[in-house]
């Protein structure tokens, strides 16, 4: 063992790195989740099969190439601690982790052949107020592993619309409904675009956002969010 290992195990005993999900404390070659947890999370498998629950949510509403999601949402399972740990309590190196991870399983995939990643945007008072998007985390890891650019500023939020919590299907529709704007068709003209969200319910908020970048000329859109709901 050499110096520097032997300092950051002291380090870690002082002050221990804890699973994300069952507070545990990891492993050396572990990172946010242990390998238990990780073994025991949702999984969808959803990006092998091109016509999954999650694609079919856009049939008939707007034109998707491929998309998938990498977890099933459960309310109070550990996948839910983990969620909001990323996009409420600032667990910023969570979320990235998670992205390379979900960039991994996309690698061998369609959706390994796009041309850049871009996520969806938070209105500019929402981000002041957290600080971050939990998309674009997700979005960094899935960039460094696919090694495919980010376009933060494809996209922006024209209008803070209120929650979708507890809305019907009608009701998140009329609530996105020409929320988001094209800031540069060039920069999405002639490609195919990764979108990224956290998670997808009825997928009001991607379809009112793909609207958005289809505006663009020649331009191709599809989807990868971290839950399905």
């Amino acid at each position: 063992m050499n110096l520097i290992e032997w300092g950051k195990d002291c380090y870690y005993l002082l002050y221990p790195n804890i699973c994300a999900a069952c507070n545990a404390t990891l492993f050396r070659g572990e990172r946010e989740i242990c390998t238990r947890c990780r073994s025991l999370l949702p999984y969808t498998r959803f990006h092998s099969d091109k016509d999954n629950p999650v694609s079919q949510l856009f049939w008939g509403r707007v034109t998707v190439e491929y998309a998938t999601a990498y977890f099933v949402f459960h309310k109070g399972s550990r996948f839910q601690k983990i969620l909001h740990k990323i996009k409420y309590r600032s667990h910023q190196n969570l979320g990235i982790e998670i992205g390379r991870w979900f960039g991994s399983e996309l690698i061998n995939s369609p959706f390994n052949l796009v041309d850049c990643i871009a996520t969806v945007p938070l209105h500019p008072k929402k981000f002041q107020k957290r600080g971050y998007n939990q998309s674009d985390l997700i979005a960094k890891g899935i960039s460094e592993t696919l090694n495919k650019p980010l376009e933060n500023n494809l996209i922006k939020r024209v209008v803070e619309n209120p929650t979708q919590t507890k809305k019907g299907r009608y009701e998140r529709w009329s609530n996105v409904d020409g929320i988001f704007e094209l800031i540069d068709a060039s920069k999405a003209e002639n490609k195919h675009i990764l979108l990224i969200d956290d998670v997808v319910t009825t997928g009001s908020t991607l379809e009112a956002c793909t609207s958005a970048i289809l505006k663009a000329p020649n331009t191709k859109v599809s989807i990868a969010v971290l839950a399905m709901a």
